[in-house]
């Protein structure tokens, strides 16, 4: 595939990623929407096939949408390096994209919410209690896992005796909702999993520099390298184990 034919697809998908994913949560977040005050599940629910309809619509460029997953393929050696900018620059151009998509849907919700500097958590994630180490750590915990189970998860292939076995491939993208839904119940509360470097950073850059809502909030710069680092390290941990497990 072209570089031109990643970005747009990675771009694309990542865009529709970030407009579902957040959208749920400013559905549950603002005040004047039908979804307030609906709960966690709610948004873990939302981001799960958030990311299953991300991930079909970019499937031509094989849905990275993250480039934590990118950086484990490719270590994997199931990506090209080459092809890795194209990917990060989709994933990141998308993610803003979407994020200025989901503030348009909920423009009117914005101007009337009463709460307007509280509103940066609708797009990029933050720890319910501040400690450096612990959520870096808690976010290369949740990004292991999802990048273990995208390598290791079994995929189709034909027995011995012929007959095919088809894995969780017959999943198709709805596996990887399922795996994103079991880590944000599971492991999202420390920091609210971002699990991916662009769907964090891209939105906290069209919140604190495109976004025009009135008497919003700071970005929380300080806090934005986590999200960005930990992904990276928990995907990259769990190529490496990939690489030397026997499969």
């Amino acid at each position: 595939m072209s570089a031109g034919s990643i970005f747009v697809w990675e771009m694309l998908g990542t865009a529709v990623l970030i407009l579902l994913g957040t959208g749920v949560v400013a559905n549950q977040v603002l005040k004047n929407t039908l979804g307030n005050s609906t709960g966690f599940l709610f948004v873990n629910v939302g981001w799960a096939f958030a990311v299953f309809t991300g991930a079909s619509i970019a499937n031509p460029s094989k849905a990275h949408l993250n480039p934590a997953v990118t950086l484990g393929l490719a270590i994997a050696d199931k990506t090209p390096w080459g092809d890795v900018p194209f990917y990060i620059l989709g994933q990141m151009v998308g993610a803003i994209i979407g994020a200025m998509l989901c503030w348009a849907t909920y423009k009117m919700q914005f101007d009337t919410h009463d709460e307007p500097q509280n509103t940066l958590g609708i797009f990029s994630t933050g720890p319910t209690v501040p400690n450096t180490v612990w959520n870096l750590v808690s976010e290369i915990i949740g990004t292991f896992v999802l990048v273990a189970w995208i390598l290791l998860s079994p995929g189709a292939k034909v027995a011995t005796d012929g007959t095919p076995q088809f894995g969780n491939s017959a999943l198709g993208y709805a596996g990887v909702a399922f795996v994103v839904l079991v880590i944000g119940t599971s492991l999202g509360g420390p920091t609210g999993y971002a699990i991916n470097p662009a769907r964090d950073l891209g939105p906290r850059i069209a919140y604190a520099f495109l976004m025009p809502i009135r008497n919003k909030g700071n970005a929380n710069w300080g806090y934005s390298w986590i999200p960005v680092v930990g992904p990276l390290v928990g995907g990259a941990l769990a190529a490496l184990l990939y690489l030397v497990l026997p499969v």
